[in-house]
């Protein structure tokens, strides 16, 4: 498959001009994740998720799917370099507690070189929205606040407090394919968050929507409202109005049983 620069911008909606300077990276990090979702579906409906760019290319541009984090920082590694950034790509670690805990390196993250370098990350769902310079302090976007502080050679990433962990990493490069095993384990451990739930994270110019299994979220400067979705052809709904994500009317529902399922399960173990 060839792939087409102009075919991922016209995915993102990016009119603009390109070219490997600041306002460009900002802006292709924000119309990245306001108009490709963060999600995990496909482990739910049995289809292995790869690291080689074409195909994951195929899926997010030409299928109009979304992604994780191999897939969707991959894939803007890929445009920001036909731009001609300087990317680097880097391994880090999700919520680990110090650095006396085992280093997994189950997250792909960007280290893009301007006039300093920046940190790039549009595959963490609920984390950054723009790119942040890789220094140490604290960085507010859309009511959001982030840290970056720096110990020995590690930096470690604090993400908003609505959002969860946060992840460390040092500055060692990597290549796509060596993140082939943790790909790997992620979408097939009985262990592993993304086997155990189905997500989806959109950014949106107002705040953050958020599908964890059935409960749906809208994140705003106003506030958060919460919805419990109870059936087929609400949760078809919202993954279409709220993602851009369309199914077959069999796949939407062979999610929803799923998820509903484990929706019971979880209520059930709550005592709701």
């Amino acid at each position: 498959m060839t792939l087409s620069l102009d075919a991922y911008l016209d995915r993102i909606n990016h009119r603009a001009p390109v070219r490997p300077d600041l306002d460009t990276l900002t802006a292709l990090h924000r119309a990245h994740l306001i108009h490709i979702p963060y999600e995990n579906l496909d482990i739910h409906r049995g289809v292995p998720l790869t690291l080689d760019l074409p195909t994951l290319y195929r899926k997010i541009v030409v299928d109009r799917r979304g992604g994780w984090c191999f897939e969707m920082n991959g894939l803007l590694a890929w445009a920001l370099r036909e731009i001609g950034f300087d990317v680097t790509l880097l391994a880090s670690s999700v919520g680990r507690g110090s650095a006396d805990e085992p280093f997994i390196g189950d997250h792909l993250i960007l280290l893009v070189q301007l006039d300093r370098p920046y940190l790039a990350d549009v595959g963490f769902g609920n984390g950054l929205f723009e790119p942040i310079p890789l220094a140490e302090g604290r960085y507010r976007q859309g009511g959001l606040e982030f840290g970056l502080r720096l110990a020995g050679d590690r930096w470690w990433f604090e993400n908003q407090p609505d959002g969860g962990a946060g992840y460390d990493f040092t500055l060692e490069p990597h290549a796509l394919a060596d993140f082939a095993a943790e790909s790997y384990r992620l979408q097939t451990s009985p262990a592993s968050g993304f086997v155990r739930a189905t997500v989806c994270f959109r950014f949106t110019p107002e705040g953050l929507l958020t599908l964890r299994g059935a409960v749906f979220r809208r994140l705003t400067a106003a506030g958060e409202q919460e919805q419990i979705i109870e059936d087929a052809e609400s949760y078809a709904r919202i993954l279409d109005e709220a993602f851009d994500l369309r199914f077959s009317s069999g796949d939407a529902a062979a999610l929803w049983e799923k998820v509903w399922t484990r929706h019971l399960a979880w209520r059930k173990a709550q005592g709701t």
